[in-house]
């Protein structure tokens, strides 16, 4: 977590460059840190800056008569988000932000910024989101997108521990992996390509090189979509295991999500509390999960007053009905077959229905795990194919694993923006990737 010291290049006297999150480690030492003014009040001779340098934010106490009356009038004269350097002495300090304070003995003005447009007052979303670049600024975005970089660092942990292979399928596919209408259709050298559904098709042939492998990387699904559940670009792990039959691969994705949780809650409390979540609601879970089949799930969600039938696949409603009445996330197995993917292989015992999970969050933030067990034969997939309108001919590669020592097979995909949503307890998906891509929206 900390960053430590580095030799300060640019002041004199043998000070340090260190961080806010390191500043209680130099109580009484001479530092001098780098960042950009969040908030400045004076009263008197007495001048309070607030610095944020990326790691936190911490107060800095300037003194007329320590620093001088030139150095405090232009101390006074610093405006949000303006760059500085600050040297002084730290001071542990309970009532300070982060428990220290440094007291200023002098400082330096990289660049005075003026009309930073973003200011405490309210501000629409449209114009927050045309200013994202300087949004993420902001201590709620701050705290959401460290909480991101905590569940990408823990997913990692996850399976490399556990002996897993990161092997990353390609971004430009030939086909299509979850249906022709939402892709992203680009040329490539006279040829027509497309930004990747998802990378498990290729994880699937990466599984019967190495046993178990993970990729990890951005997908993108071309959907007209404006709910606060959908982007066009997103991020997704996808670990595909040979050997692995449906009912291991549930005690797998509730391993994974576990330790998620249990990673952000260890790892990045202080940003769950800035962003006032409920820490208790997450405290709860861990293995096992309850687990219902779509049938069942489907009367849940007709008791709630939802008017889907039977046959028809959940959308954000009825995934809000169902994950209602637990307090961990649920597994919702044994989907029919005509609703989910040509991949999915047939339940044994009712062939009208798939070897498959949806993975529903609580407080209803909806599906963060898709997964099942794979159609294995030749054959059948290449006729699952036929149905759902792809030309086997367009990937021969892919049924080809099924001709070279086919296994049985089983993988899920984890949305990283879904659960974090979840984890922060916020309301859109925008909020939870750096630079957001949506149906109306590219820039910036």
């Amino acid at each position: 977590m900390s960053r430590g010291s580095e030799p300060d290049a640019g002041t004199t006297g043998g000070t340090k460059q260190t961080y806010v999150e390191d500043l209680k480690d130099h109580a009484g030492e001479t530092v001098t840190l780098r960042g950009w003014v969040y908030n400045l009040r004076s009263s008197g001779k007495i001048a309070f800056l607030i610095l944020r340098d990326g790691t936190g934010r911490t107060q800095c106490v300037l003194s007329k008569k320590e620093i001088g009356d030139e150095a405090f009038e232009s101390a006074r004269a610093l405006t949000q988000e303006s760059s500085v350097s600050v040297t002084g002495a730290v001071n542990l300090d309970d009532r300070a932000p982060g428990g220290a304070e440094i007291h200023v003995e002098s400082f330096e003005v990289h660049q005075l910024a003026y009309d930073y447009p973003i200011t405490p007052k309210e501000h629409g979303s449209s114009f927050l989101l045309d200013h994202r670049h300087l949004w993420i600024r902001s201590s709620r975005q701050h705290a959401t997108l460290r909480v991101r970089a905590e569940v990408i660092r823990a997913l990692q942990e996850f399976f490399d521990e556990r002996g897993y292979l990161r092997v990353d399928s390609p971004i430009l596919t030939s086909n299509a992996c979850e249906g022709t209408s939402t892709l992203f259709e680009t040329d490539y050298f006279g040829e027509p390509a497309y930004l990747t559904q998802s990378g498990q098709l290729y994880a699937e042939a990466s599984a019967m090189a190495f046993g178990k492998v993970y990729c990890y990387g951005p997908t993108f699904r071309a959907e007209k979509s404006k709910t606060r559940r959908h982007l066009t670009e997103f991020w997704m792990v996808e670990p595909e295991v040979a050997y692995m039959r449906l009912e291991e691969l549930l005690g797998l994705a509730e391993e994974f999500v576990t330790h998620i949780v249990r990673s952000v809650l260890e790892r990045r409390r202080a940003e769950l509390e800035t962003l006032e979540r409920d820490i208790s609601k997450l405290e709860v879970i861990e293995p096992p999960f309850p687990r219902i089949r779509y049938d069942e799930a489907v009367k849940i969600a007709q008791a709630g007053g939802s008017e889907m039938p039977y046959g028809e696949d959940f959308g954000a409603p009825e995934e809000t009905l169902i994950s209602e009445g637990f307090e961990k996330p649920v597994l919702v197995t044994h989907f029919p077959r005509s609703v989910k993917a040509f991949y999915m292989a047939a339940d044994p015992e009712n062939p009208e229905l798939a070897l498959c999970v949806d993975m529903l969050a609580p407080e209803g933030y909806g599906e963060i795990v898709g997964g099942s067990e794979r159609e294995a034969d030749h054959d059948v997939l290449r006729e699952r194919m036929r149905q759902h309108d792809i030309d086997p001919a367009t990937m021969p590669w892919y049924l080809d694993l099924r001709k070279y020592g086919t296994v049985p097979h089983s993988g899920f995909g984890l949305g990283v923006e879904r659960v974090v949503t979840w984890l922060c307890g916020i309301h859109h998906l925008r909020e939870t990737i750096p630079f957001p891509r949506l149906l109306n929206r590219i820039r910036p």
